[in-house]
């Protein structure tokens, strides 16, 4: 078997990846720059190659270009601290087999590294065109991993004409998403054409979409060209799908089978040239089963999907995106940005924010406007936010659900005086062994909670917990969670 080589600047990293792959008994060699893999590529190959996208002597995606001329089989894993979207889809548009965020768990690199090694044995060409792959800021902000992944499956539909449907909940960015997918797509120089089903009346809803001809009805004047037309050659994005009336389901279920529609009044068939991407935040299984939405239309709009995570469970990222948009909202009222305190950050950081990113930007943009200081602290915060802060339920009181911890971030002294107030009462009911009942009720909340930020990743979630596999893996086992 020929070496795995590592190519990364740091020594701290090289050193985990070798001492990983030697206890699998797997050959590997390291690099400190991308210049001397390329000499050393003159020579050999490598069966995978592991790159840092930043290096001081060099950058990992221009590698990747070099070796993707040369070696179009190699399986080629990114690795960086850097994590955005413009790197993520630009290195699976440059052909890359994977792409890893530092910090990673060894045991899951190790386990890509292995399907490398295959995917390479099997000689598959991950190759892609790797001409005009650099892209302009997306605007899209993440270093969660629930945003990584919405990055990684940006990147892998960056060749396709497949339709998309993102679920997600209010002001979570799913319109965002959709401009990402169109611009990195082989449809990047159409229109990108957007409609939310819901904020068109019923009765014009029809013609926004399909366009109509001269006299269809009473007021058409003229001819007028729908939503799908102006998409011709691109992507239509149709937000809030859910909300869909059924006879328009059956049309759009229509064009989405023929490949063809009419105008209102017309006779002559028109060509469909478009890319479907819908979102919703409602459960369409759920409409589907009570009758309000067709089945065979999510079978037709769920190709592929996507699920954008709510800003509580991405809450790590929310001191990055509150100053993005402080600098966003300073500049477009044409004043200097105001700067946020940690303090404020840390505050933030723990709100439960229920309309999401958008609320986030509201906030950002009140502040920017509403206080007076440079340094924005505690005090300027607006009340309704504080109080909504505030009265977020106490953990482990009365029936609180173990989804509190990811809904809701009150302060220590709140679940404190809840769970005193708790064993108070089960002392006085005369319970016994409450010590043991209320540590296993604890652990099951943090646990449970743990698992539905990371979708049920036990790996993920032990690193996040600052626990071990097996702690967790014996504390599910424990106390019965089946993630």
């Amino acid at each position: 078997m020929k070496p795995i080589w590592i190519v990364d600047d740091d020594q701290s990293i090289r050193w985990v990846l070798e001492k990983a792959l030697a206890r699998e008994n797997i050959p590997h060699k390291s690099f400190s720059n991308p210049n001397d893999v390329l000499n050393a590529l003159e020579k050999e190959s490598p069966q995978v190659l592991i790159s840092d996208i930043r290096m001081p002597r060099g950058n990992g995606l221009d590698l990747l270009q070099h070796v993707k001329a040369s070696h179009p089989h190699l399986p080629v894993i990114i690795m960086t601290a850097y994590s955005d979207l413009d790197s993520a889809v630009s290195s699976f548009q440059g052909g890359a087999f994977e792409y890893l965020t530092k910090p990673f768990d060894i045991e899951k690199a190790v386990e890509l590294i292995r399907r490398a090694v295959e995917q390479g044995i099997r000689n598959e060409s991950t190759t892609k065109d790797p001409a005009g792959w650099r892209q302009e800021s997306t605007e899209i902000i993440g270093q969660a991993p629930a945003m990584q992944e919405i990055f990684r499956a940006i990147g892998r539909l960056a060749q396709s004409h497949a339709t998309v449907l993102i679920n997600g909940e209010s002001g979570t960015g799913k319109e965002l998403v959709a401009h990402a997918l169109h611009k990195h797509s082989p449809r990047a120089k159409g229109p990108f054409v957007s409609l939310s089903t819901s904020a068109v009346p019923k009765d014009l809803l029809e013609s926004e979409l399909f366009g109509h001809e001269r006299g269809a009805f009473p007021g058409a004047q003229t001819l007028r060209r729908g939503r799908f037309e102006q998409a011709d050659g691109g992507t239509l994005f149709l937000g809030e799908i859910g909300e869909l009336p059924f006879d328009l389901q059956t049309r759009l279920l229509r064009v989405l089978t023929d490949g063809h529609f009419y105008r209102l009044g017309g006779q002559d068939p028109i060509k469909a040239n478009v890319r479907i991407i819908a979102s919703t935040h409602q459960n369409l299984d759920s409409r589907v089963a009570a009758g309000l939405f067709r089945e065979d239309l999510l079978h037709r709009l769920n190709v592929i999907r996507l699920r954008m995570p709510s800003l509580r469970e991405r809450s790590e990222d929310i001191p990055m995106l509150a100053r993005h948009f402080m600098l966003n909202c300073a500049k477009s009222l044409g004043v200097e940005p105001k700067k946020l305190s940690d303090e404020v950050l840390k505050e933030i950081a723990a709100m439960p924010f229920p309309g999401n990113v958008r609320q986030l930007e509201n906030l950002c943009h009140w502040l920017t406007v509403m206080t007076p200081a440079n340094v924005i602290g505690i005090s300027d915060l607006p009340a309704d936010i504080l109080a909504e802060a505030s009265d977020q339920p106490p953990i482990l009181q009365g029936e609180s659900s173990p989804s509190n911890l990811t809904t809701a971030k009150t302060s220590a002294g709140d679940w404190e005086s809840g769970l005193g107030r708790l064993a108070v009462k089960m002392l006085q009911d005369g319970d016994t062994e409450v010590y043991d009942a209320l540590c296993a009720r604890f652990e099951k909340a943090v646990l449970m909670a743990a698992l539905e930020v990371t979708r049920g990743r036990r790996v993920e979630a032990a690193q996040r917990l600052g626990i071990g596999r097996n702690t967790i893996t014996r504390k599910l086992q424990e106390l019965g969670i089946d993630d």
